[in-house]
């Protein structure tokens, strides 16, 4: 079939393209994905938008290849890492174009030869097989593609382009439309599809045909355009005349020479070759017209070796254009360049200068030198040229004239011996240049010790304006004014602090008022309590008794409980009876937590886990461990009896292994001789025999028969391989088991000691470690330090949004109460929205905007004076594209100690040294000052300056405090569709990366292994490599840190892997590719699963995730409407169920049957304790002891009120827990709170379902109700467009493309653990 053939579907193709265009998502392209940042420019669309740039015109090199620089000096300085490929096809769209030709060559050699950038010409189309593997390999996040060509045929080959890299999954973005700052470039990105993925693999068959065809038209076009400059020379006579005259010039010059002076001689002496061979009919040039033209190009040649860029800049511009019969032989000779450019590598080993390849053309500069000689002069000497030029022009002509063997081409002098013009006749042929004087342009000069200090001997290199100059008075006012006071009115002025709203009268003493103070008062500490399971601390001045009490609504209102008032007598009466209390119910729980691990032993494991988290006792842990092991010790006996004959439930040989490393690793010192032989038994049951002889060398295995019959309860794997498969995210971390006085709650480790230490000496840090691993305690303990420390001293918190404000405020009311003096609050807030408290409040929590109007604001000085710390949390912001500018000002002007909180730093040593530099700036700063009052005498100014500044001693360092080891190891799965069902393929992170980003970069310092996964990788290694000579070594149950070893800790398993790294890094540097090639596909997941109906799949989804126990989990959408609608499809997928296998669905129906249990249980107490009244008052225990069959009797009702997991999705022991403990108080205050807001009525509907949804434009409240029930349990199915800080088990994010932002999937996935 022919082009014609193919019109309906070239047609087609292009109105696809279109139909995405006006979709394509402009946004930044670099910094934003992983570290490599890979991708592909396709290289004829490079030229084509340089080709279009408004700037350009014809005949300008230099300028073309400073624009083709520019371009890609952007890409690179954005931290870009690509390839540029020009396939072999697509130089048949210049035949039409031989200037574009031969330029087209040219930047291919300039590339090659005069850059880093990796260039692929290999290619022959963009639907080859070498081009596919290609992208298999290396796999670019996208391709940049020129959305139009210089004709429709070229049109249609970049349309091809686009329509296969979407096929190959590979987003493509266009080249035109670039924008750049100073962090970020900016274009059009058209993602690939499902749709368009699809189009390719329907239309196969019919692309390759009609790609075939627009490649064979464009040859016959080849002819044609070669035919009236060549007559029936052909290609490949062309490319072998070329060839010839290369090697002549080889012969002649066997030294080497300059590109432009071996292009000058070969392609005037081709070209005059040629012309003479075919010497055509009288409208073209004669012979020696033509020789006079090639004289020109050669003196041109000679100018441009020795007239600097500067002089060439100046030159005049002619706007003559050139006639038709010299414009038919310049094309004539740009189809030679590109004969004599494209031969270049038969030279071989000749001493080839390729410098100057972007330096071959000069057009004005030959129109220039035409002019002089046809209408300024018709003298030789007039044209003075200088011995150099006139040597080099000699030089060049001569070695002409020796190629040009078939006729004589005359002598370089005269340039010209015909009158023939070559630049066409008109009144006007040179531009005229405007005369009108440009502007000055300087900087203003200004007297500044600062600027002087700051600028130093730069000043001298500087352009700077002199105070006459006119553009100098223009600048400053006629008049000034009192910053602080309206210029007519003279009142305050105002500020955007006194604009923003504030809800209530701070100094109001209204009861109302007061009364609304107290309720938003107890629901923030509600609020913080749900977000976090914390105690508050009452917070007391250490030094000073404070003798004022808290009144007026600015007030803070506490619940004051005065002490008792407790005698010595009294108190060693109580504390027997008290330990003895809390010893029975010690007894009582281990007793209950003994028998449930009877009847359920995961139920009971969960239990004795609660238990050991909420213990302090060693002793009483240990023993509680002990019971848990005989426990997983019986049943695993009696479970290889019975169903582990046929398979073997590993989960219960986890547990017993999780409480042996437990006992080994953090009661050394209780464990003894007997402890170890039954720790033994159970190493040797499990067929851990050498591990079992390590802890009691006494064990005797027995006979074979004894061996045999112990086998029954082996797990059929050496103990290193089965800790890291089964155990991965059981294995413990190294920590530090001395206690820190400083805090009660847990031991710190060795890094968050260092942050204690920082605060403590009023140290600034930047604090970058993985989320849940403790960097907030650091926050918190610098707001409790401050405030036992002083009442007057203020705690910023700057978090990046609104959300994490109202957050972080709820939980520092919900941490900390204080007694405060009058007018003054604990913590206060600040955003663009709102503001309370916000300058009598001890912690200020705001946003970067908000802080900086505080900071700048002149009568706001007082103010910051008492900022005593700064923390900013979510510091990575300075890398975003909005708001970056408010980050690095706060960053720069704040005077006080500061805290920088991220989990998700790039470059946090280079960070660092920046703030060291700042910091040492104020250093220099305030010693400068306080040396400028002492010089002056001025005492009380120095004293107060230095009680301004001193901010307790502050000191200028900047500690760098790295925690790099996740708490949670983070899997990553593929979620798909397989045979009409939703499946999850493990993804192994290696299978991200190819063998050439490993070659060239390594492995991310971010891509860690679970201890599953590098155990995967390994086995793969094997598999591939059979005769791998390090497999034994490398063997987890022969690794030098495995061996032998009862616990393998997380340390361990982290070194394991990065000798795995290692090796497979060497595989590729010993030439092993092929074989890491396999691994890393082998690691992939099956690639015939599909994506396609999501969207109806997805309430199958979410109960999919049920099944597998993976709930709760968040799942983030790029569409507010999207997020609402999937909560809304999967709640109609639980009514759907409900209706067919329920009565009652909906909680609150369960709530109230339960609350009634509740009540009826309240007034049997309430008549019992009336008929009694008389009796003794018992004590505590024994009224434990009464009321617990009371207690059983009330659970037993509870069972009959049964919750299905069926109809919700909320946790349902939370549920029970939150209507047996709290009287379903957290749900009641959620939704009254939204019962009047526009989604109120939904997201209660919706939360009775256990699912929610957030995103920005909900109301604060409705935000909060899915915060608190989410981290509650009673939702545990989120659809949501932001990041929520909670913990959770599954994340998905619901977008079919690899083009997510690193920084927001670093943010997404450093909350997640699985």
């Amino acid at each position: 079939l022919g082009l014609k053939d193919h019109a309906v579907f070239f047609r087609k193709m292009t109105e696809l393209i279109l139909y995405e265009m006006p979709k394509a998502g402009y946004s930044s392209i670099l910094n934003d994905f992983v570290e490599s940042n890979f991708f592909v420019i396709d290289g004829d669309s490079l030229l084509v938008t340089c080709l279009c740039v408004k700037s350009f015109k014809w005949g300008q090199n230099l300028h073309f290849f400073y624009l083709v620089e520019c371009y890609l000096a952007d890409l690179m300085s954005n931290g870009g890492q690509f390839s540029i490929v020009f396939f072999k096809d697509a130089e048949c769209a210049y035949f039409d174009f031989p200037e574009f030709l031969s330029l087209r060559t040219a930047l291919i050699l300039h590339l090659q030869h005069n850059t880093n950038i990796d260039v692929q010409t290999e290619f022959s189309g963009c639907l080859s097989q070498d081009w596919k593997l290609f992208l298999e390999q290396h796999y670019p996040y996208f391709l940049i593609v020129s959305e139009e060509g210089l004709s429709d045929l070229q049109t249609y080959l970049f349309n091809f382009l686009i329509i296969h890299s979407w096929g190959m999954k590979v987003n493509v973005v266009l080249s035109s439309g670039h924008e750049s700052d100073t962090l970020r470039l900016y274009a059009h990105i058209m993602e690939s599809t499902e749709r368009n993925q699809t189009f390719l693999k329907q239309n196969e068959t019919v692309i390759q045909s009609a790609y075939k065809s627009l490649i064979q038209h464009l040859e016959e076009r080849r002819v044609l355009a070669l035919a009236p400059y060549f007559e029936r020379l052909k290609w490949n006579d062309m490319m072998e005349e070329a060839c010839r005259t290369l090697f002549l010039l080889q012969h002649l010059w066997p030294e080497g020479s300059d590109i432009r002076r071996v292009l000058c001689v070969t392609s005037c002496s081709l070209s005059l070759r040629m012309y003479h061979r075919i010497l055509v009919c009288c409208n073209h040039l004669s012979l020696q017209e033509v020789e006079d033209f090639c004289r020109l190009h050669c003196l041109c040649v000679a100018f441009q070796l020795h007239l600097p860029l500067s002089q060439r800049a100046c030159s005049r511009v002619i706007t003559s254009s050139w006639i038709r019969a010299s414009d038919s032989f310049l094309k004539m000779n740009k189809w030679c360049e590109h004969f004599i450019l494209g031969n270049l590598n038969i030279l071989g080993s000749w001493n080839l200068d390729l410098k100057h390849v972007s330096d071959l053309h000069d057009e004005q500069l030959l129109k220039n030198i035409a002019f002089h000689y046809e209408f300024e002069s018709t003298q030789e000497p007039h044209l003075n040229l200088g011995n150099s030029i006139k040597r080099d022009y000699e030089h060049l002509w001569n070695f002409v004239s020796q190629l040009v063997k078939e006729f004589d081409v005359g002598k370089s002098f005269p340039v010209r011996t015909r009158t023939q013009h070559f630049l066409t006749e008109k009144e006007s042929v040179i531009q005229e240049i405007s005369l009108e004087k440009l502007p000055s342009v300087g900087f203003i000069p200004m007297t500044s010790a600062v600027i002087d200090e700051f600028v130093g001997d730069m000043v001298k290199d500087l352009p700077i304006l002199k105070s006459d100059d006119p553009v100098v008075p223009s600048l400053f006012p006629q008049k000034t004014s009192d910053e602080l006071l309206h210029w007519h009115a003279q009142r305050p002025l105002s500020d955007d602090y006194d604009r923003i709203k504030c809800h209530i009268d701070e100094q109001s003493r209204d009861p109302h008022v007061l009364d609304f103070l107290k309720k938003s008062q107890a629901y923030q500490r509600f609020y913080g309590k749900s977000l976090e399971s914390v105690s508050t601390k009452v917070i007391s001045i250490q030094t000073t008794q404070q003798k004022e009490d808290s009144s007026g609504a600015s007030g803070e209102i506490l619940q004051y409980i005065k002490p008792q008032k407790v005698t010595k007598k009294k108190k060693k009466k109580t504390i027997p009876k008290e330990e003895q209390s809390k010893e029975q119910q010690n007894d009582d729980l281990v007793f209950s937590i003994e028998e449930e691990m009877k009847n359920n032993l995961h139920s009971g494991i969960r239990k004795l886990e609660d238990y050991l988290t909420s213990c302090k006792s060693n002793s009483a842990k240990f023993g509680v461990e002990m019971l848990g092991l005989i426990a997983c010790f019986k049943e695993w006996k009696e479970h290889c009896h019975g169903k582990g004959k046929i398979s073997k439930d590993l989960s219960i040989a986890v547990q017993m292994m999780k409480r042996i490393h437990s006992l080994l690793e953090r009661y050394p010192e209780i464990l003894e001789t007997e402890h170890h032989q039954y720790i033994a038994k159970c190493l040797n049951c499990l067929g851990f025999n050498d591990l079992a002889n390590s802890l009691d060398p006494t064990l005797v295995t027995g006979n074979d028969k004894e061996k045999n019959k112990g086998n029954k309860y082996s797990i059929g794997m050496g103990p290193a391989r089965f800790q890291l498969q089964y155990m991965g995210h059981y294995l413990i971390r190294d920590e530090r088991k001395d206690p820190d006085p400083r805090v009660r709650d847990f031991i710190p480790d060795a890094w968050q000691r260092e942050l204690l230490d920082v605060v403590d000496k009023n140290e600034s840090a930047v604090i970058v470690a993985p989320t849940s691993s403790g960097k907030t305690y650091a926050s918190y303990y610098c707001m409790e330090k401050v405030l036992r420390e002083s009442d007057d001293e203020v705690v910023v918190y700057v978090a990046p949004t609104k959300a994490v404000v109202s957050q972080v405020a709820a939980s520092v009311q919900n941490r900390f109460t204080k007694r405060l003096p009058a007018g003054r609050t604990l913590c206060g807030a600040f955003t663009r929205d709102y503001r309370h408290n916000a300058l009598n409040s001890h912690v200020l929590i705001t946003v970067p905007e908000c802080f900086e109007i505080l900071l700048l604001a002149p009568h706001r000085q007082k103010w910051v004076k008492r900022i005593r710390y700064v923390i900013f949390d979510e510091v990575h912001y300075l890398g975003r594209e909005v708001g970056v500018k408010f980050w690095e000002l706060l960053l720069v002007i704040i005077r006080c100690p500061f805290l920088i909180v991220s989990a998700a730093i790039d470059n946090p040593d280079l960070l660092t040294k920046w703030l060291h530099s700042v910091k040492q700036y104020w250093k220099w700063a305030d010693k400068i000052m306080e040396e400028k009052f002492i010089s002056e005498k001025q005492a009380d100014k120095c004293l107060n300056f230095l009680k301004d500044h001193s901010y307790k001693n502050q000191s200028y360092e900047v500690r760098l405090v790295l925690c790099g080891e996740r708490y949670n190891d983070l899997e990553k799965h593929i979620c798909s569709v397989k045979h009409d069902d939703v499946h999850f393929d493990h993804f192994h992170p290696c299978a991200a990366l190819t063998t050439d980003i490993i070659e060239k970069y390594g492995f991310p310092p971010d891509l860690t292994l679970t201890p599953q996964e590098s155990i995967q990788l390994y086995d793969t290694m094997v598999q591939v490599w059979e005769t791998w000579p390090r497999a034994q070594e490398l063997c987890p149950e022969e690794f030098v840190l495995f061996k032998n070893k009862v616990v393998i800790k997380k340390l361990d398993v982290r070194k394991y892997e990065e000798n795995l790294k290692a090796e497979l890094t060497n595989w590729i540097k010993n030439g092993k590719v092929k074989q890491v090639e396999r691994v890393l596909e082998n690691l992939s997941p099956d690639s015939s699963s599909s994506s396609k109906d999501m969207v109806n799949m997805f309430p199958l989804l979410v109960e999919k995730l049920r099944q597998m126990d993976k709930l709760p989990a968040i799942f983030f959408l790029f569409k507010n409407g999207d997020v609402e609608k999937r909560a809304g499809s999967i709640c109609a997928f639980l009514e759907k169920i409900g209706t067919k296998s329920h009565p009652h669905t909906e909680c609150h129906h369960y709530i109230l049957d339960i609350n009634e249990e509740l009540k009826k249980t309240k007034r049997q107490k309430y008549h019992s304790t009336h008929i009694k009244k008389k009796q003794k008052k018992p004590g505590k225990l024994e009224r434990m002891l009464m009321d617990r069959p009371e207690y059983i009797n009330f659970l037993m009702k509870l069972k009959t009120v049964k919750i299905s997991e069926g109809c919700t999705y909320a946790d349902v022991s939370a549920l029970h827990s939150e209507i047996t403990e709290e009287n379903g108080l957290t749900l009641n205050t959620a939704l009254k709170r939204v019962k009047l807001t526009r989604r109120g009525q939904e997201l209660t509907t919706l939360a009775q379902r256990g699912i929610g949804y957030h995103h920005s434009a909900m109301y604060f409240k409705e935000k909060e109700l899915v915060e608190i029930l989410f981290a509650k349990g009673l939702i545990r199915v989120g659809t949501f467009l932001c990041i929520i800080y909670l913990s959770l088990k599954w994340a998905n994010n619901q977008k079919k493309t690899v083009f997510i932002k690193v920084i927001n999937y670093g943010q997404r996935s450093s909350k997640f653990c699985l």
